[in-house]
């Protein structure tokens, strides 16, 4: 696609079968699927158990996320040998779907750690009281630990405290921010569409119409609600920060044609 050859003129086009694994199959409409989380990517991977007969409901909400998301509900491109993989990225439809990326690592910090879903108690204890250790300042620590010092909970991360560790250690460390670049392979894998999370209905409905679908009604999400707190968000944090950030998820905003002008009034590309 345009714009691998400034990223990584020197890329091998060669794939491994572990960096497929986020790459769902449908043999009956032969379609594959790179789901990127905070991407809606609970509800296409109802519609992909839709697709595969794994369930015949007709309103996809009626599948559970915590289903949806079950390691038995789709089957991964990864789990098949090689040369079998190789085929259906050749001869399969393949699909995936962007985001602003600092819509979706917003979308990811407030899910995750300002949530109280069980989901986001797994984060808080997990990286939560780990960022909390290693980045809160101590005067920060004295003022919100009044008497003897607790255990950090790892509910009350900051943007800033996180923007710090995915600067200081990188964003490998899950899936939830690390790139759509290093999670789909981009310019390893000829995509036939790539949907945009603004244009979501359509894209869907494109897509599905493509591949003979049956009729699927992709439930509405509120993208707006994080769109509009992401200035909100990202200016409390120092340019130095959103720089580094810039350049963490630059190949995204490079293939993807996403900017910063909507974050801070100005780019850095």
């Amino acid at each position: 696609m345009n714009g691998c050859a400034i990223i990584n003129p020197s890329s091998s086009q060669d794939l491994k079968l572990s960096s497929l694994d986020h790459i769902l199959v449908d043999h009956k409409h032969k379609f594959l699927y790179c789901y990127v989380p905070k991407v809606a990517c609970t509800n296409w991977k109802r519609v992909m158990m839709v697709l595969t007969g794994t369930s015949n409901v007709t309103n996809l909400l009626e599948i559970p996320s915590h289903q949806a998301h079950s390691e038995n509900s789709t089957v991964r491109l990864s789990q098949y040998p090689y040369k079998d993989a190789m085929k259906y990225l050749k001869t399969y439809t393949t699909f995936m779907i962007v985001r602003h990326p600092m819509e979706r690592l917003l979308s990811a910090f407030r899910n995750k750690f300002e949530g109280n879903l069980t989901s986001s108690k797994y984060f808080q204890r997990r990286y939560g009281r780990r960022i909390i250790k290693k980045y809160r300042s101590l005067s920060s620590k004295k003022m919100r630990n009044s008497g003897k010092p607790k255990k950090p909970l790892g509910s009350d991360v900051t943007l800033n405290e996180f923007v710090q560790y995915l600067i200081n250690e990188g964003l490998q460390s899950n899936e939830h921010w690390t790139s759509v670049y290093n999670l789909c392979h981009p310019c390893k894998i000829n995509y036939n569409f790539i949907g945009k999370y603004e244009h979501l209905t359509e894209d869907t409905e494109s897509i599905l119409n493509f591949i003979d679908a049956p009729p699927v009604k992709f439930p509405m999400t509120n993208s707006a609600h994080t769109r509009s707190k992401v200035r909100e968000y990202f200016q409390t944090l120092p340019l130095r920060y959103m720089e580094s950030l810039y350049n963490l998820y630059k190949n995204d905003f490079l293939l993807f044609d996403y900017n910063l002008e909507s974050v801070l009034g100005f780019d850095f590309g």
